[in-house]
């Protein structure tokens, strides 16, 4: 998805209440990681909620990536992550601007700053599973 889209997607609902349950209702539409996904590799470190992040086959040249959390909020932002970053190829996601992103979908200032923390582990994360795609 292109990023303008969304923005202008969270500007239309106005208030943090409406972009806090749709972001809710993006993370409650993933499809939930089998057991065997839920490994240490997978798991992505910094965040104070369990995360998962399991690239997919697919692509040689495009990272598709597919999330899971036991935080709502949090299986929000993966949904976010694999809006913008799934499906581009590792220079794409090397040069997106997640944090002008994420400050422009007005997240910046709503979440916390340990849900921040996590959210960047997690473009990391999949920065590195990007570059990792590129370099196979």
């Amino acid at each position: 998805m292109d990023p303008e889209e969304l923005i202008d997607d969270f500007e239309m609902l106005g208030d943090w209440e409406e972009r806090y349950r749709y972001l809710i209702d993006l993370g409650s539409q993933l499809p939930p990681l089998a057991d065997e996904e839920r490994t240490e590799e997978n798991r992505v470190r910094g965040c104070m909620s369990q995360v998962w992040l399991v690239p997919e086959d697919g692509s040689e040249s495009r990272l598709r990536f597919r999330g899971d959390s036991d935080a709502h909020i949090v299986r929000g932002l993966i949904a976010l992550l694999r809006m913008l970053m799934s499906d581009r190829d590792a220079a794409e996601v090397r040069d997106m601007d997640i944090g002008d992103i994420f400050s422009r979908l007005g997240l910046e200032n709503q979440i916390t700053a340990n849900r921040r923390n996590g959210f960047y582990a997690m473009v990391q994360r999949i920065k590195q599973l990007a570059e990792e795609r590129a370099a196979s």
